[in-house]
């Protein structure tokens, strides 16, 4: 398969998906900024909309699988994250972690999602990002899940964070794992975020690599401004500020933020929800999609509950 069709085939099949799922993507804007984002159902039903927030390099479609489990008549929007996808790519003073916070409230009134309070869900960068904005935006919230979130003093090293430890000593220009330039950089990255990596033929790594590419100095200046002294600790140092339930959900293979950070959010916020998963990574909404919407949809009703 040439390697523009592989590119094509994915694409259609995230379109097929969306459709199957009777998601509906739309545009929205801030002033000048425009935000791409999905969304299926209606505010106002009986548990609070869903707002996904996606992690590092990823898109809204990385929650395709996971809102195949959702109840049909559940409103959940997915945004594309600030220069990710179709939404604006300006400067780094919106990729660390307190101008994304930034601007997905911009998002959040531009589609009024804030006349209700709704439930955040955010993973690994996009988990720091949902932290930082309840702890700032908590008025607009009636709950948060933080999948294997990133922003924290992690007590053990993950594979990754070893790996970009031992990088910087060495002070030799390598690549960054999450940042694929070759096929066999792909696997590796897949091989990172999976417990159960899937096994692609090389057509098909060729046309994710050709898929992300072009998008590859965005993603060093993203990375860069996530990992610098402004955000790399962004969640951390907001968790005294989070007032609504958070609930926590983490891949106990995790091998990109070592679930050991899961201890750290349970001494910090006493009261949250903790679930552990076996034989998962990094990449719940992948590979425990199933179990990860029943676990947001529990927490939900429990919490609804309790306010009515």
């Amino acid at each position: 398969m040439e390697h523009s069709r592989c590119c094509q085939v994915i694409e259609d099949s995230d379109r097929y998906w969306r459709r199957r799922q009777g998601l509906v993507i739309r545009y929205t804007h801030s002033g000048s900024y425009r935000f791409c984002y999905s969304c299926r159902g209606k505010p106002g039903g009986e548990t609070p909309s869903l707002l996904m927030l996606h992690g590092f390099s990823a898109t809204k479609d990385m929650w395709l699988a996971l809102v195949q489990h959702l109840p049909r008549n559940q409103h959940v929007v997915c945004v594309d994250m600030p220069g990710h996808e179709g939404t604006s790519r300006t400067s780094a003073d919106d990729y660390s972690i307190q101008g994304q916070a930034t601007r997905i409230h911009q998002f959040v009134q531009s589609i009024g999602l804030d006349k209700r309070p709704f439930h955040l869900v955010g993973a690994s960068m996009g988990g720091n990002v949902a932290g930082v904005y309840a702890a700032r935006y908590s008025a607009h919230l009636s709950s948060v899940t933080l999948i294997c979130p990133a922003g924290l003093v992690y007590p053990t090293d993950s594979e990754f964070i070893s790996l970009l430890k031992k990088q910087e000593k060495s002070q030799k220009e390598e690549p960054i794992p999450l940042i694929p330039t070759t096929p066999k950089e792909v696997e590796n990255m897949l091989r990172l975020c999976f417990h159960n990596p899937p096994k692609f033929p090389q057509q098909v790594l060729r046309g994710l690599l050709d898929n992300r590419i072009c998008n590859n100095s965005f993603y060093k200046e993203v990375f860069m401004e996530v990992v610098g002294e402004k955000s790399r600790h962004s969640l951390q140092e907001n968790l005294h500020l989070i007032k609504a339930p958070v609930q926590i959900i983490w891949g106990k293979e995790d091998q990109v933020l070592d679930v050991s950070g899961a201890d750290v959010l349970r001494m910090a916020l006493p009261s949250c929800q903790v679930v552990l998963l076996d034989n998962c990574g990094h990449s719940v909404a992948f590979e425990r999609p199933r179990k990860a919407a029943k676990l947001i949809m529990d927490f939900l009703s429990t919490h609804t509950k309790k306010k009515s």
